[in-house]
């Protein structure tokens, strides 16, 4: 792998780690809940749990999807959908005093397991093998992209889960909260764009 396709993965895998999703506003609220101490196991499923999930469609999932073209356009449709529906539960979260206060964060196992249900996990897989793997590098270039992928996005994801602490300090006002959700929920939207014009 060139060192410019090496630059060109870090740039897009960060890019893509550290915008709002699915992974990151899970993060955000486990930081918010539970303390970033204990919202590390959940950090650490998400970024080896993707780069697993980004190493196996580099072994063969990705020839599925040129092979079936009318596949991405069911996932981008599927994606948009839940994406959609996950902002507007965002937008009209209920006020802190209103949830619950008791739980547990996720679990590594349990956020690893995410990954193969999150629409924005899996393009964001698919799109680093596609465009980043070495041509002709069999599975170790898939491992490549996956390691490269994995060591970018666990300090991008945490800085989700360190906000999430932060914020918790001015969320003390339904207004406040309010406004906050409604930003996320629109951030999240906005998301969809490179997606569906993709």
């Amino acid at each position: 792998m060139s060192f410019d396709l090496i630059l060109a993965l870090i740039g897009y895998a960060f890019a893509t780690s550290i915008t709002p999703g699915p992974n990151n506003l899970m993060l955000m609220a486990s930081g918010a809940n539970f303390g970033l101490q204990r919202t590390l196991p959940h950090m650490a499923g998400v970024s080896l749990g993707h780069g697993f999930m980004t190493f196996v469609i580099g072994l063969g999932l990705t020839q599925v999807f040129e092979s079936i073209p009318k596949l991405r356009t069911v996932l981008v449709i599927l994606c948009s959908v839940y994406l959609s529906w996950l902002a507007w539960k965002i937008a009209n979260a209920a006020p802190p005093s209103e949830a619950a206060t008791e739980g547990t964060p996720l679990s590594f196992l349990q956020a690893a397991a995410f990954q193969w249900v999150n629409p924005k996990a899996i393009f964001m897989s698919i799109t680093a093998q596609t465009n980043y793997a070495p041509e002709g590098g069999g599975w170790m270039g898939a491992l490549m992209v996956a390691g490269i992928f994995a060591c970018v996005n666990l300090p991008s994801v945490g800085v989700w889960a360190w906000l999430g602490v932060q914020v918790k300090r001015f969320l003390d006002t339904g207004r406040r909260l309010r406004i906050f959700n409604i930003t996320m929920a629109v951030l999240l939207v906005a998301s969809l764009i490179p997606i569906v014009a993709g």
